[in-house]
């Protein structure tokens, strides 16, 4: 429970017109986590009224996007043909004969009523309304019709849309738990179109029907929604209806103060999953969209989010993308990943660049090497491939280091003196080669950086004794000598 009285039951309701995008991520976490931190329930709604945009497709991405993120859902659509909770159907286009009900009452009370105007009508009224500097609202021009009137224009073939009657005068007050008493003048509000001239239901009427029919008792979600509050505030008074508790959200900026967008990114959550972030940061970062805890703690781990998630914390001020904080972050928690965890995470971009999980050395050796430093999944089949394919030689390798003086013969000899070494192991060979630099008069650089190049094609790389560890003796011993054969050649 909250001071709202009611049971916790929020809802993220997305319109099915293309992919989640961060914003609507951000949307779906707050709604899931106030639930969760609330023991409420957390409803997943497809507003698909837009019969031209709204697609199969897209609902299908949006799941999977909410699924990666890790926000299950108690009440909502179950795979695509499914639904799961007491209130089904969750996709408001099987809902019609409900909001017919609905809007039939409307009408019968004297709060909506048919509008004739055509699309090229209510055009011209917003030119003119622009020409003479006023508010391009609509002027009210079918709200008095007689019946005959109304006859006669549907006998001439007139579609009607119905409209809501809003107030002429006073003021709509928004209560919102983010933003305060938000006031809206109704003389400067419009009668809105509640059914199209297609039959469908509008954004602004179904989604007040079935917040109320599906309980909801907060309604979390940004502040480019903030302008249809007062509309649905009429109709739930009109209804006789108690509204939820509202918080509208922050818009969301790019780094160059405006809106957030392609320009400055990836938007689609797919695209995070597809660049290599993992799902926990995307849950994190996007928590910080606009939220802090008092001490601006950063990084949470297992149920921390949901304990310290409170809409007291969130700002009204526009938040701002950071996608190096993101990266740095995803860092963080990949370096927190079990070895387990991260290679199940690692195995389709390992796949994808043709290293096969059965590969050897294992991998969850090699990839271990270099767990420290991984920022994005998609940068380990970078950092282990030199131990699956042929070496490459970079030019900045080849140049500074395989080129330099005595490096040929450096490879030759210790190739030799390796040749039997026994352990092959990490500390023995650190010592094994540590006392062949004392041997030769040699500094550790003329030796360990020639090693490393011969065995990986770069100057930098994991520890170098434990790689050549885990590389095997042959191998070694086989890119010791093919390097010092390039070098006589």
């Amino acid at each position: 429970m909250t001071s709202h009285s009611r049971p916790v039951r929020t809802r993220f309701a997305p319109s099915p017109t293309g992919f989640l995008h961060i914003g609507g991520a951000r949307t779906t976490l707050y709604n899931w986590l106030f639930a969760r931190r609330h023991k409420g329930t957390f409803v997943l709604r497809i507003e698909d009224t837009d019969e031209v945009r709204s697609t199969t497709d897209s609902v299908t991405a949006i799941l999977d996007s909410i699924s990666w993120l890790g926000l299950d859902w108690d009440e909502g659509p179950v795979g695509m043909d499914g639904e799961k909770g007491p209130h089904a159907p969750y996709y408001q286009m099987k809902r019609l004969d409900i909001y017919q009900k609905y809007l039939k009452e409307l009408e019968e009370k004297g709060f909506a009523y048919p509008c004739y105007c055509t699309k090229e009508e209510l055009d011209e009224m917003r030119r003119l309304a622009q020409l003479e500097k006023r508010p391009p609202r609509y002027d009210g021009r079918c709200r008095n019709l007689t019946e005959g009137q109304r006859k006669d224009l549907e006998a001439a073939g007139k579609k009607s849309s119905i409209r809501f009657r809003m107030p002429d005068d006073g003021v709509t007050v928004i209560p919102d738990m983010i933003r305060g008493e938000v006031k809206f003048e109704n003389r400067l509000l419009q009668d809105f179109v509640i059914r199209k001239t297609t039959g469908g239901p509008t954004y602004n009427f179904a989604c007040v029907v079935d917040d109320h029919l599906m309980e909801i008792s907060h309604v979390i979600r940004g502040d480019e929604h903030l302008s249809n509050t007062p509309s649905q505030a009429q109709i739930y008074k009109a209804l006789g209806w108690e509204p939820p508790a509202f918080a509208h959200l922050s818009m969301i900026m790019g780094p160059d103060g405006s809106k957030l967008s392609k320009r400055h990114g990836a938007t689609s959550v797919l695209e995070y999953r597809q660049l290599g972030y993992l799902p926990e940061t995307m849950r994190n970062y996007l928590a910080l969209l606009g939220w802090a805890t008092t001490d601006s703690k950063q990084l949470f781990f297992g149920n921390e989010l949901i304990e310290a998630f409170d809409l007291a914390g969130c700002q009204k001020s526009p938040a701002t993308f950071d996608a190096v904080k993101l990266t740095w972050m995803n860092g963080e928690y990949i370096r927190k990943l079990a070895l387990k965890d991260l290679m199940a995470a690692a195995d389709p971009f390992l796949k994808a660049a043709g290293i096969p999980a059965d590969a050897q050395p294992p991998l969850e050796k090699t990839v271990s090497l270099e767990h420290e430093k991984i920022k994005l999944l998609p940068e380990i089949p970078g950092l282990v491939d030199f131990f699956y394919r042929e070496v490459a030689y970079s030019p900045k390798a080849m140049d500074k280091v395989l080129k330099a003086p005595g490096a040929k013969e450096v490879l030759t000899s210790l190739a030799a003196a390796l040749a039997n070494f026994e352990p092959f192991a990490d500390k023995a060979l650190e010592e094994k080669v540590r006392a062949f630099c004392v041997e030769k008069g040699l500094k550790t650089g003329q030796v360990f950086h020639p090693i490393r190049v011969a065995c990986t094609g770069r100057t930098e790389g994991p520890t170098l004794f434990l790689m050549m560890e885990i590389m095997g003796r042959k191998r070694v011993l086989e890119r010791l000598r093919a390097a010092a054969a390039i070098l006589a050649a």
